[in-house]
């Protein structure tokens, strides 16, 4: 199983505080994306008390969550203050008179709850920035048994025509490195998860330039935070490289950005059920209704 790359925490907090401001106006495939997770409730039967969502942003998901949980509490939780602040703000008065939502500043890797206080957690691409097997140990521990954990996150062919860009350019790590669904699958198996299923599709944005993917992504904070990224300045002639290279991938002069996305979601086990199961489903999404009505 390949275990996920070392990150400089720092930093990639750093990244996301930064981007509070610009987050909201470049993030359309990260809302796209929340909907199909999202949607994926209809069939779920569980209806929460208390609901986590990892990696909350600005808030756009505990904001669908609260329309379609009208009686549950939702904490979101984020390891970007600002982010985490810009969320507050947002539910403001509706939000002081019903009490339902809180957000807080905090590690997925380290959640700040108590043992068995969850029914349900839903995380939107945030398990690329962390360890999952950390993210799945804590989530396995507040949840309450039969609870369910549902995710997104991006697969290793996610933006791949930038790496094979800056393949031409040297062997450095430019690009964040992402985990494979199947390698996702068994960390939840390894964590005590009953049920896992994991799926994915691939999603390519379009752009007029290689600028405008570079800069989406700065406006998102979506940095490359690994520790064995390339450290220093690009230098203009190196770059200038990396962007003819780009281009050179153009489809009638559009620019494509590739995103694998995995889908994955697991039952934290009834108490008699015990901690494990010995296979992961790796099919699409149809049948993932469980708990009671």
């Amino acid at each position: 199983m390949i275990e996920a790359p070392l990150l400089d925490k720092r930093r990639m907090r750093t990244s996301f505080e930064h981007a509070a401001d610009t987050y909201d106006a470049a993030a359309v495939l990260q809302r796209e994306i929340a909907d199909r997770l999202l949607s994926r409730l209809e069939v779920v039967r569980l209806r929460p008390r208390v609901i986590l969502d990892i990696g909350c942003g600005t808030g756009y998901d505990v904001r669908q969550l609260a329309k379609r949980y009208p009686r549950a509490r939702i904490i979101g939780l984020d390891i970007a203050e600002t982010m985490a602040r810009r969320a507050r703000g947002r539910f403001g008065l509706w939000n002081r008179m019903t009490g339902r939502c809180r957000f807080t500043c905090g590690d997925a890797e380290r959640l700040p709850l108590v043992s068995d206080s969850v029914d349900m957690i839903i995380s939107n691409l945030t398990l690329q920035w962390c360890d999952p097997q950390a993210v799945f140990a804590e989530a396995g521990r507040v949840l309450r048994p039969g609870g369910l954990l549902m995710f997104s996150s991006f697969g290793p062919d996610t933006l791949r025509e930038m790496r094979a860009a800056w393949r031409t350019v040297d062997a450095a790590p430019h690009v964040h490195g992402f985990i494979d669904m199947h390698d996702l699958g068994d960390m939840l198996i390894n964590a005590g998860f009953a049920d896992p299923v994991m799926d994915m599709e691939q999603l390519t944005l379009t752009y007029a330039s290689v600028t405008g993917v570079m800069r989406d992504l700065k406006q998102m904070g979506a940095h490359n935070v690994a520790l064995s990224r390339a450290r220093g300045l690009t230098g203009k002639t190196r770059f200038a490289r990396f962007r003819a290279a780009y281009e050179s991938l153009a489809r009638d002069g559009i620019i494509p950005a590739t995103y694998e996305v995995v889908y994955g979601h697991a039952w934290a086990p009834e108490a008699e059920e015990g901690r494990a199961r010995e296979a992961v489903a790796v099919i699409p999404v149809g049948r993932i209704g469980r708990g009671s009505p």
